[in-house]
C-alpha cells in the first residue's frame, strides 16, 4: 500500500495526461466504427446482422470486462494495468488495418475492446485518488473531454474519413496516437496507486459476464431483431438471472468482485439513479438524431456527422468550466439548472417535421448538449466523492458498467418506441384516404416512401417526446442532491514515491 501525504503535495499531471490520452483514443474508437460498417459490409461480402457484431462484439466485451476493472486497479499496479491495456489496444489496431478476413478483423476489434475497457476505470480512480477532494471537480471536468465527446467526435471524424478514403484508415489513424501512448508509458509512467493482494473469484467473473453480457447484447439487438425473437428475451432473462446470482453472491464473500455496498451512501446511489434515467433517456439521441438526419431527410453521413459536432464542442469547451464551478458551487443547482435545459431542448425534438431546417436542429442539439455537461460529471463526483477511499475502484466500475448497461436498454426502449410508433402511424394511413397536402410533389421519392418516411418522423417525435419525460424523472431527483462535506482525514497517496515496480 501506499503511504498517506498531505494534500498539499504535487499531482501527477504527466501520469493524468498520458493516461487521458489512452482513453480518449480507446473511447474514440468505440463509436469510430459504426459509419464504416457498411463499406466493410461490401469489401468482406457478409451481412448485415454478420458486420454488426464489430460493433457488438466490442461492447460486450466492455460490458465484461468493466465490472472487473475494480479487481486489477486494486490487484495491480496503474503502470502494469495501463501498460497492459494499451499495449492490447495498439495491437487490435494494427490487425484490424492489416486483417485481410472478416474473421481478422473481428478478432482485431475484440483484442481492442480488451484494452479499451479497463481505460475508464482506471482513470477516473487515478484521478479520484491523486487529487483532493475540493479539486476533483476541475480534473473530473476535464475528464468529461474523454467520456462525453470522444464518442460524440466518433461519427463526424468516421463519417468523413469513410467518405473520402478507405474503412481502414479509421485504424490508420488511431494506431500513432496509442502506439506514442504506449512507448510514453513504459518509459515515463510511475506507480502511485494502492494495492492490495485480493484473490479473483472465478465465479463472480462469470455471473458477472452471464449478467452484464447478457443484458447487454439482448437489449442492444432488440431494435433490430425486435423483442419477439428467442435470442433477445432469452439473453435478457439469462441476464437478469444472472446478475441477481451475482449481487447475493457478492454479499457473501469477503472479497467481492463489484462491491454493491456501496450503495448504502446515499449521495453515491442517488447520484448513480440521476446518471442511470439520464443514459435512458440521451444515449437514444445518437441513433434517432442521425436516423431523422438521414434516413427521413435524406442528408449525406458526413453532414449527420457534421450536426453533432458543434454540441461535440460546446461539451469539450464546458466540461472543464463545469468542473470549477462544481468546485465552487456544488452539484445541486448545476444538475437543476441543466436537466430543465435538457428537458426543453429534448421536447422541442419531438416537434421536427420535414422542413425543419439543418441549423435549427444542430442548434437545439449543442443547447441540449451545454445542459448535459452541467449535469453529467458534477453530478457523478458528487456521488463518487461520498466513498471511501478503498471502494473508489468499485465506485468507478460501477458507474461505468451501469452507464453501458443503461445506454444499452436506453437505445432499445427508444428504437421500440419509434417502430411501435411507426407501425400504429402506417396503418393509420393505410386505412384513411391519402392527404395530398403532405405529399411533396418536388420529391424524386414515390408516395409509398414519402409517406413511410413521415410516419418514422411520427415515430422519432414520440419518442424524443417519452425521452423528456424520463429526464424531468432525473430532474426531480436533481433536488435531493446534496453536497458531500470535504473530510480533511480522508488519506492522500504518497506521489512522491514509486511503490511496486
Amino acid at each position: 500500500m501506499s503511504e498517506n501525504i498531505s494534500p498539499q503535495q504535487k499531482a501527477p499531471y504527466g501520469v493524468i495526461a498520458i493516461l487521458f490520452v489512452g482513453a480518449f483514443v480507446a473511447i474514440l474508437n468505440e463509436t469510430f466504427l459504426n459509419v464504416a460498417l457498411p463499406s466493410i459490409m461490401t469489401e468482406f461480402q457478409v451481412s448485415p446482422a454478420k458486420v454488426q457484431w464489430l460493433a457488438t462484439g466490442y461492447m460486450l466485451v466492455n460490458g465484461i470486462l468493466i465490472p472487473a476493472s475494480a479487481f486489477f486497479i486494486q490487484r495491480f499496479t496503474n503502470r502494469s494495468i495501463f501498460i497492459t491495456a494499451m499495449g492490447l489496444f495498439t495491437l487490435g489496431t494494427l490487425l484490424a488495418s492489416i486483417s485481410p478476413t472478416f474473421g481478422v478483423l473481428f478478432i482485431a476489434r475484440l483484442i481492442q475492446a480488451s484494452g479499451s475497457a479497463i481505460m475508464m476505470p482506471l482513470l477516473m480512480n487515478v484521478m479520484l485518488v491523486a487529487f483532493p477532494i475540493e479539486k476533483r471537480g476541475q480534473v473530473m471536468g476535464f475528464f468529461g473531454l474523454v467520456m462525453i465527446v470522444a464518442p460524440a467526435l466518433g461519427p463526424t471524424l468516421s463519417g468523413f474519413i469513410v467518405e473520402h478514403f478507405s474503412w481502414r484508415m479509421l485504424f490508420n489513424v488511431v494506431l500513432p496516437f496509442s502506439i506514442l501512448s504506449l512507448f510514453y508509458a513504459i518509459f515515463r509512467l510511475k506507480n502511485f496507486t494502492p494495492q492490495n493482494k485480493i484473490k479473483l473469484d472465478v465465479l463472480s467473473i462469470i455471473l458477472s459476464s452471464i449478467g452484464f453480457g447478457g443484458l447487454l447484447y439482448g437489449f442492444s439487438s432488440a431494435g433490430e431483431m425486435g423483442w419477439s425473437n428467442p435470442s433477445v428475451y432469452g439473453t435478457v432473462i439469462l441476464g437478469t438471472i444472472g446478475l441477481v446470482l451475482l449481487i447475493l453472491r457478492q454479499f457473501r464473500i469477503k472479497e467481492p468482485l463489484l462491491e454493491f455496498r456501496i450503495f448504502k451512501y446515499p449521495m453515491f446511489a442517488l447520484s448513480s439513479a440521476i446518471s442511470i434515467t439520464i443514459s435512458l433517456a440521451l444515449f437514444s439521441g445518437m441513433i434517432l438524431i442521425p436516423l431523422y438526419i438521414q434516413t427521413v431527410r435524406g442528408f449525406s453521413p458526413t453532414e449527420a456527422g457534421l450536426l453533432m459536432l458543434p454540441g461535440a464542442l460546446v461539451m469539450g469547451i464546458m466540461s472543464p468550466i463545469s468542473g470549477r464551478l462544481f468546485d465552487k458551487h456544488g452539484a445541486k443547482n448545476m444538475a437543476i439548472i441543466g436537466l430543465i435545459i435538457m428537458t426543453v431542448t429534448t421536447f422541442l425534438f419531438s416537434k421536427l417535421s420535414m422542413t425543419t431546417p439543418y441549423l435549427l436542429v444542430a442548434l437545439v442539439f449543442s443547447v441540449r448538449a451545454f445542459g448535459m455537461s452541467l449535469v453529467n460529471m458534477p453530478v457523478m463526483t458528487n456521488g463518487l466523492n461520498q466513498l471511501p477511499v478503498k471502494d473508489y475502484p468499485h465506485g468507478t466500475a460501477m458507474n461505468n458498467t451501469l452507464s453501458q448497461v443503461a445506454g444499452a436498454i436506453g437505445s432499445a426502449l427508444m428504437v421500440t418506441v419509434m417502430n411501435s410508433r411507426m407501425e400504429a402511424r402506417l396503418t393509420e394511413i393505410s386505412k384513411e384516404p391519402i392527404d395530398m397536402s403532405l405529399i411533396d410533389s418536388n420529391s424524386s421519392l414515390d408516395i409509398p416512401k414519402q409517406l413511410e418516411d413521415l410516419a418514422m418522423l411520427n415515430g422519432i417525435n414520440f419518442s424524443f417526446f417519452v425521452s423528456a419525460l424520463i429526464i424531468v424523472i432525473a430532474l426531480i431527483l436533481a433536488f435531493f442532491i446534496k453536497r458531500v462535506p470535504i473530510d480533511q482525514s480522508d488519506p492522500k497517496l504518497d506521489l512522491t514515491k514509486t511503490p511496486n515496480k
